[in-house]
């Protein structure tokens, strides 16, 4: 076996052993039904992609109607979604590894087509992004705080009655849990905000009820995940020295793992720091073994997936790696490097089993994937 690091048996949890350290990374489809339940070719997606991965994390789910992010996102802000959230699971399952249901907030990250009442923090306004436009935010208040931190304790609730092994905890990418993490974004006066340690009250307090609802209701071993973007690139934004503290608290609080979502896994650094050591370094030496750390970014192949591994990775997250190549894995164990895929074109679509408006929105974003346009772009690579 030419990449054995990746074949390394893990326990993420206790008593949920993982058959290798690969995860299909969270990455939304745009694929549901009109009406939020999961679609004919969501399902055929996550069943394509599932076969040889120890770990399946689905895109995220919104646990308020008000807190979707995408166009085609599935929905699990209530009990009639059960059944689709079900069928998700029976597919993310369906190769034999268990399988965790991200699920958010996206707060000041959502689209006025979708979400006329907006809300965050604070009224401070958000990033445009190339999924979002900036939006001001409507205050969230305190009554209302509560509302979602009980609504991420049902949709947990749900993931159990649904059949997932865990669920992730979107505290990343400027989604509602980050917005109140943010010392830029989060500008209260009352004990959500102001201090650190009254910015780390939202995302503990949801980790709190989820770890309840967990506690309560799973009947065999159940994950709880969290995925932070460590730091943020505006001006005051949030710095890894804040999320350290952060994760320390998470993992106090009894988080299974922590998932870092990162433009480079390999080598992206902090903006402050001179020590030149990458993120995944830092954080691997901050956690020191206290639980598992996955991280995404911009791996493409086994070699960057073993060099992530020896970077400090227990967990190697692949998203448009699964999505060019559903056979990563298994090209991966027999060393079969070339036949992985760097580029991916409309020819592939329906081989590749990707949804039709999740290749829509590929073609739409320029710089996001390597899309090859014509039969001479294609030979070229």
């Amino acid at each position: 076996m030419k990449h054995r690091k990746l074949f390394e048996q893990i326990t993420l949890a206790p008593n949920l052993v993982l058959r290798n350290r690969i995860a299909m990374a969270p990455m939304t489809t745009w694929a549901s039904n009109d009406d939020g339940t999961v679609s004919d070719d969501e399902e055929a997606y996550y069943r394509r992609r599932a076969q040889d991965v120890g770990l399946v994390i689905t895109g995220c789910t919104h646990v308020q109607e008000n807190g979707i992010g995408f166009t085609g996102e599935f929905a699990a802000h209530d009990d009639r979604f059960i059944p689709s959230l079900t069928r998700l699971a029976t597919a993310a399952k369906s190769g034999g590894a268990p399988a965790f249901l991200q699920i958010f907030h996206a707060g000041v990250k959502t689209l006025p087509a979708l979400v006329s009442d907006v809300v965050g923090a604070s009224a401070v306004e958000g990033e445009a992004g190339p999924f979002a436009p900036a939006l001001m935010p409507r205050p969230l208040r305190e009554e209302e705080i509560l509302e979602v931190i009980q609504a991420f304790a049902d949709a947990t609730r749900r993931a159990i009655i649904a059949g997932f092994d865990g669920v992730e905890l979107h505290g990343a990418h400027g989604f509602l849990i980050q917005n109140f993490f943010s010392p830029h974004t989060n500008r209260r006066n009352d004990r959500w905000g102001g201090s650190l340690e009254n910015r780390m009250r939202f995302p503990l307090a949801v980790v709190d009820a989820v770890k309840s609802v967990i506690e309560a209701h799973a009947d065999r071993p159940f994950a709880l995940g969290y995925r932070i973007s460590v730091e943020e690139g505006n001006e005051g934004g949030l710095r890894i020295t804040d999320s350290l503290q952060l994760i320390d608290r998470l993992i106090d609080g009894g988080v299974s793992y922590v998932h870092a979502s990162l433009g480079s896994a390999l080598d992206q650094r902090p903006v402050d720091d001179t020590s030149g050591r990458t993120i995944v370094r830092i954080l691997h030496d901050y956690i020191a073994g206290r639980v598992p750390l996955i991280a995404a970014g911009q791996i493409r192949t086994a070699e960057q997936a073993e060099r992530a591994i020896d970077e400090g990775l227990s967990l190697v997250a692949l998203g448009q790696g699964l999505v060019m190549n559903p056979d990563w894995v298994a090209h991966a164990r027999v060393g079969r490097d070339s036949d992985v895929k760097l580029s991916v074109s409309f020819q592939d679509v329906a081989r590749l089993t990707i949804p039709q408006r999740l290749w829509t929105i590929i073609e739409d974003t320029p710089g996001w994937f390597n899309v090859l346009r014509n039969q001479a772009e294609r030979q070229a690579i």
